[in-house]
């Protein structure tokens, strides 16, 4: 069993897997009447063009630190973006890309204010929330065509809290 340890989510370490999605710096615009901050495109939101996004919710079960992680997926057709429905701290693992397989993973933990856009084939965990409710929206592909790859890890990985 390898050991993976924990991080802050952050854009800078998380940008090669896509985008952190939260409130920081300055709105780009004041509106309805200056009542409200937008801070405008905050992901890039991707799908091939036979596809659409959607956006659908899902409720998963709460996990537990440490995590034995067995397996991975990726979306090859679309970006996956997990925007939480509360305001508690989840888990967001990714792995880099080596030869068509996934490499060992990294584990970020959101600071409960932060959603996730996971990049089009990208090697990704399965939702994680660390805490209930695991309500979350999600903005995916909807459409036909084999948009799920799942990767089985001969050696499981335990994902410690740091």
């Amino acid at each position: 069993m390898i050991e993976v340890y924990t991080q802050s989510l952050s854009q800078e370490l998380f940008a090669p897997f896509g985008d952190v999605i939260e409130v920081s710096g300055t709105p780009d615009k004041m509106i309805n009447k200056a009542m409200c901050g937008r801070f405008h495109d905050r992901a890039h939101l991707q799908t091939d063009p036979e596809g659409r996004l959607g956006l659908s919710l899902f409720q998963s079960q709460s996990f537990a630190l440490p995590l034995m992680l067995e397996m991975v997926e990726r979306h090859p057709l679309g970006s996956q973006a997990f925007i939480p429905m509360h305001q508690n701290p989840f888990l967001v693992i990714v792995a880099p890309d080596q030869a068509g397989q996934p490499g060992t993973p990294l584990a970020f933990v959101t600071n409960g204010a932060q959603a996730v856009n996971i990049g089009r084939d990208i090697w990704h965990g399965v939702l994680t929330p660390l805490a209930d409710p695991g309500l979350f929206t999600v903005i995916d592909r909807i459409g036909s065509g084999n948009n799920l790859e799942e990767f089985w890890y001969k050696t499981p990985f335990r994902i410690i809290p740091n």
